[in-house]
């Protein structure tokens, strides 16, 4: 009998040990949270307007496949030694890409011409401004930005690095008509930027050299890495090989891109990233009415050329060009198939012996569908979808 009851005294005994040790426990805890376990009122104060995470997307390294390793890709590369991307820094950059009040009326965005879904280009041919005037070109697609050699942008190519176009449409009286010294105030008078500032640069100055690496850092993280083109590629060693996840029609389509030298597409969108090399005249025009790159370089011989973004997620334009002047994939191919114009300044892949003399490609139905079917692998759906290139506003 008594060692039952010294039995029950010991279970009691040890419960009641265990119920004030884990009460101790709790107690201690709650009253020493490291700092990390507080949260910080200024993180607060972004969630409340603010669809971030407390660690931020991965913008700085993300996955690249294997074949993005290479040297005729990376040479490509035109990201600053001095504004390398960060992770903060283009998480800032992708809450000023959409941010209407970098309009002189707080109307549009960079996102409203640049609409993820559509590959970061526009639905229509000519953006609308804050005014609703619209712009003369065609919203140019940010897809793979980051990889053109000279590292120049607009289609006209008249600024010299990404740095110095992001700050461009915000400036221009069509586009969204704010002074750099306004954007800087309005900047300095919110509750957010400071502190996302100071994630991304250490220190809550705010200046608009700062505001453009942040906007440059974002839109050269926007890479594409996830299309059916990218998943065929890393699974061959040679690109001119039939890709197993592709279709007969599909593999036909890139034999036309890559190897035909009819056609030779490949000639000026070359690399697995899709970029255009140089500015080129495609003969759109005879007339040049558009002096494209000429405006910076005054060259006669490149009046009328132009610079193209990566065909990554082609297939999702609605517009082509850089005047939008054509509507479809099938009316691109017709043109370089049968329709280019003569121009002085043709490219040399686009004329025969003369540059007055287009060459004729003449490629057949079924030529033309697999080329159209090739282009569609492009298409990178994760892209299109992530979140970290999306709006993060509340």
């Amino acid at each position: 009998m008594f060692n039952f009851i010294q039995t029950i005294v010991l279970v009691v005994v040890k419960n009641v040990f265990l119920i004030c040790l884990g009460f101790g426990l709790f107690v201690y805890v709650s009253c020493n949270k490291t700092n990390d376990d507080i949260q910080d009122p200024a993180w607060t104060t972004l969630q409340k307007k603010l669809n971030i995470p407390a660690q931020p997307y991965n913008y700085a390294s993300p996955y690249l496949p294997a074949f993005f390793n290479n040297q005729f890709v990376t040479i490509l590369d035109n990201t600053p030694a001095e504004n390398p991307i960060t992770n903060w820094g283009a998480t800032l950059g992708r809450v000023l890409f959409y941010d209407k009040d970098l309009s002189l009326n707080s109307s549009i965005s960079c996102a409203s011409c640049h609409i993820q879904k559509l590959g970061f280009t526009d639905s229509v041919r000519f953006s609308k401004g804050f005014q609703g005037r619209h712009t003369r070109r065609h919203s140019m697609s940010l897809t793979n930005a980051r990889f053109y050699l000279s590292g120049r942008f607009f289609w006209d190519e008249r600024a010299a690095t990404l740095e110095d176009q992001v700050l461009q449409p915000i400036q221009d009286p069509v586009e969204m008509g704010l002074s750099l010294d306004s954007l800087t105030l309005r900047l300095k008078q919110t509750s957010i930027y400071p502190i996302l500032f100071r994630y991304a640069f250490g220190e809550e100055e705010i200046t608009s050299e700062k505001t453009a690496k942040a906007l440059a850092q974002f839109v050269r993280s926007i890479v594409s890495t996830q299309s059916k083109y990218d998943k065929g590629r890393i699974q061959v060693d040679d690109r001119e090989a039939d890709f197993p996840n592709f279709t007969a029609q599909e593999n036909l389509g890139k034999n036309i891109f890559m190897k035909n030298l009819k056609v030779n597409c490949f000639g000026c969108h070359n690399t697995d990233v899709f970029a255009m090399d140089h500015p080129r005249n495609n003969g759109l025009t005879v007339d040049n009415a558009d002096s494209g790159i000429f405006i910076h370089t005054q060259n006669p011989l490149d009046i009328g050329k132009f610079k193209a973004p990566s065909l990554k997620n082609v297939a999702l334009r609605r517009h082509f060009m850089h005047d939008g002047r054509l509507h479809s994939l099938q009316e691109v191919v017709d043109h370089y198939s049968e329709g280019i114009l003569p121009n002085p300044n043709l490219d040399g892949h686009l004329h025969s012996n003369h540059p007055f003399e287009p060459y004729r490609m003449n490629l057949s139905v079924e030529e033309k569908n697999a080329l159209i079917a090739f282009l569609h692998t492009l298409t990178d759906e994760v892209l299109i979808h992530d979140e970290k290139f999306s709006n993060p506003f509340r």
